[in-house]
């Protein structure tokens, strides 16, 4: 879980950043930060996020500089970045891509190190002239280049008192190459002494090759950071057209201020929140509201920053510019509930804390015990027990245990589909009792589609239909487009008709051989007098009771037939949400679509509990609410309206064919698109988790064991005591054994 440091505070000014931080290598650095800034005199609370790499800090500007800061997070190597969000997304990308450049040339360079030291120690023992100088050789660029890291890191520890995974990798290798070092140095020591000066380094380089090869995998994983972030600032447009002075200016973004006159050309950016003065268009407020058919503007209508203009050309006075608008209370509320998702705290990192001194003392303790009453001479058999439990204790096994489970279990999600970004997503999703779907693109299809095409009583279908193409063809409106789809599906030819004329917010109206035709909504039919039969009309009102919208065609003063277009329910979306239900978790629906509209499609797939007219700030607000009630929430949906409550769910889950911003902000996406992968991303969790719970059992167990073994628990007894070439074998067996038992993921079946 992440860490959070909460202290009461008297500091009345504070401001809350979030700020990337460089340098962090494992889950304990977070601790150490935390632990680090917390004391500073001015800081109000500060919570450190390893996976996110980030820190979010309450401090009061009066007091402490965000440069004291810095400067207090570089004495234990930490970097944290300051600056507009975008710079420092770039800059923090680019130390972090060459950070894993660099840590997959020290991997390569190790294992082509290793891998021969390792064969002659194993294979070639006493067989090749200077063989432990050879050896000796090779190892020394492994320790003091490619594991380098783990001594500095390890040393920084040491200085502040703390320990990690890195302390114990630094300690027994360290102890393994030094030990073998002096008996490849001065093999003469334990000759007269009547012991063989054995050599350990194929232990020390293959402990830090194996080490490199996790920390590469996580690194890797590390990398691909969110960038919805960045995403979400590229709704807005770098420069606009505004009127001033009577005159088309072209500004920076920036420049703009309340009450500017913007023209929007077709397929341009809407920059701010504000409302129409002239013209009229169609825009796609899909990013925003979720929903995708495009909304009519005309004067004195609402527009959104984000949303896009479609055909028409618009001119829209400011209102609301910069952090005013929804789209930037969009972005600030993903930032802080990115910054507020639980961190990836690794069991083995808590317990290095308390295992790491513990060997380290049992070591210390082995030494002294065999002094004073091992047999002759006594500091060569205190000194070989001191190295064997430290040997033996590595945790290797440890490290492996949960990282190499996570990247069997998200390469098995991709081959089903399921593509798992967030390894944090892997280690929750298991917990999950509350799941939250966005309706448009999530259970339905996400696009507005002809479900009926009914004529009237006795009208032959056939020119009717050619000319309803040619008409609809004309228009811009989204619904037009797909009865023009539609019409094409089932091979109507399109004819050329007289003229064409657009109503607005109405439909459209159309002249062919001095007949007149009218397509559009019923408000339209009435007002031009139409009649309608009661057949259609009754029809028309049984299709709307369906939450369809309603499309009348005539000719001349009479309908001749009823379009009916829906955003239809996705084929498996009942099946899916039963099953899901059937695991014990509560489903729950979302939309910004109305009560009558959200009620029907609830019935369709069997969902109980629904909230119509949902903004997307509300969604958030929603995850919150049920996370307060102690609910694990998964949220799914496609829209970047759905951001906010996929940063701030538990586990964020896209669906494939949605946004890019929704796939950035969530840490499953479904290349599918289909609900049953939830399930399935669920039970992949179960399994994962299982295998992790599996690992670190036998790594502990091995570590029980082992330990009073290595001691020498077994001598007073038997006469035994472990050779540490016998203690570097087991230690590599304990991690085959956790990387196989992790392979067996990859046969599992999920369905």
């Amino acid at each position: 879980m992440e860490q959070e440091a909460v202290v009461i505070s008297n500091y009345s000014n504070t401001t809350k950043e979030n700020l990337k931080v460089s340098g962090m290598t494992c889950a304990s650095c977070a601790i150490s930060l935390e632990t680090y800034l917390k004391p500073l005199d001015g800081v109000a609370n500060v919570s450190v996020n390893y996976p996110n790499q980030s820190v979010a800090i309450d401090y009061d500007k009066n007091v402490v500089s965000i440069e004291k800061i810095q400067e207090t997070a570089k004495e234990i190597g930490y970097d944290i970045l300051t600056g507009e969000t975008n710079e420092t997304q770039e800059t923090f990308e680019k130390i972090e891509a060459k950070r894993l450049d660099s840590l997959k040339s020290k991997l390569v360079f190790s294992a082509i190190f290793s891998v021969p030291v390792f064969i002659m120690a194993m294979f070639f023992m006493g067989q090749i002239p200077y063989e432990n100088w050879i050896m000796m050789g090779l190892s020394i660029p492994v320790l003091f280049w490619s594991g380098a890291e783990f001594f500095v890191i390890a040393w920084k520890k040491l200085q502040h008192f703390s320990a990690n995974m890195d302390t114990l990798v630094a300690l027994s290798t360290g102890v393994a190459f030094s030990f073998s070092v002096f008996n490849t140095v001065y093999p003469q020591y334990f000759l007269d002494r009547g012991m063989t000066p054995h050599v350990y380094f194929e232990s020390a380089v293959i402990i830090i090759t194996l080490i490199l090869l996790g920390r590469y995998l996580e690194e890797r994983a590390k990398s691909k950071t969110s960038s919805a972030i960045k995403k979400l600032i590229g709704l807005r447009p770098k420069q606009v057209t505004v009127i001033r002075n009577g005159e088309e200016q072209v500004i920076l973004f920036d420049e703009i201020i309340k009450g500017e006159r913007i023209i929007l050309k077709p397929g341009d950016k809407v920059p701010v929140d504000g409302k129409v003065k002239n013209g009229s268009s169609f825009i796609d407020e899909s990013m925003i509201s979720g929903e995708p058919i495009h909304i009519e503007k005309v004067r004195g209508d609402e527009v959104l920053a984000g949303t896009i203009n479609q055909k028409g050309a618009l001119v829209i006075i400011a209102n609301k510019v910069g952090n005013e608008t929804l789209l930037s209370q969009i972005i600030q509320l993903v930032e802080q509930a990115q910054a507020s998702k639980p961190a990836i705290q690794k069991l083995v990192d808590k317990v290095a804390g308390i295992f790491v001194p513990i060997v380290i003392g049992i070591s210390i303790l082995t030494f002294i015990v065999w002094y004073i009453f091992g047999p002759e001479p006594p500091i060569t058999y205190a000194l070989l027990a001191l190295i064997t439990v430290l040997i033996i204790a590595c945790p290797c096994a440890l490290g492996l245990a949960t990282p190499t489970a996570l990247m069997v279990g998200i390469g098995r999600g991709a081959q089903q589909g399921i593509l798992i970004k967030d390894a944090q997503s892997l280690e929750t999703a298991y917990k999950v009792d509350a799941l939250i779907l966005d309706k448009t693109g999530t259970i339905t299809e996400g696009k507005p589609k002809v479900t009926d095409l009914i004529w009237a009583t006795g009208v032959r279908s056939g020119q009717l239909g050619k000319i309803l193409l040619a008409i609809e063809a004309h228009s811009e409106h989204p619904i037009a487009e797909s009865i023009v789809q539609y019409l094409k599906e089932i091979n109507t030819k399109r004819i050329t008709i007289d003229s064409f004329e657009s109503i607005t917010g109405m439909g459209a109206k159309a002249i062919f051989e001095d007949s007149t035709f009218m397509v559009g909504n019923q408000k339209l039919m009435l007002e031009q007098d139409i009649e309608i039969s009661e057949d259609l009309l009754q029809k028309a009102e049984s299709l709307k009771s369906e939450a369809k919208t309603i499309v009348f065609f005539s000719h001349n003063n009479k309908a001749e037939a009823i379009i009916a277009v829906a955003d239809k329910v996705k084929e498996n979306a009942p099946d899916a949400i039963r099953k899901i239900q059937q695991m014990g978790i509560d489903v729950y629906m979302l939309t910004g679509d109305n009560e009558k509209t959200a009620a029907v499609i609830a019935e369709k797939v069997g969902i109980k509990h629904f909230i119509a007219n949902v903004m997307p700030t509300d969604k958030g607000n929603f995850v919150e609410e049920l996370q307060r009630k102690g609910k694990t929430v998964a949220m799914a949906g496609d829209g970047i309206n759905d951001a906010h409550a996929l940063a701030q769910s538990d586990v964020g889950i896209a669906m494939g064919g949605g946004t890019d911003i929704a796939m950035e902000s969530a840490s499953i996406t479904l290349m599918h698109s289909d609900l049953r992968q939830i399930s399935k991303a669920i039970k992949l969790s179960k399994a994962t988790m299982k295998t992790i719970r599996q690992n670190l059992f036998w790594a502990f167990i091995y570590n029980l064991v082992a330990i009073p073994i290595a001691a020498g628990i077994l001598y007073p007894l038997f006469g035994f005591l472990l050779n540490p070439m016998i203690a570097g074998a087991a230690m590599s067996m304990s991690s085959i054994s956790v990387l196989t038992n992790s392979l067996r993921l990859k046969k599992s079946v999920i369905n």
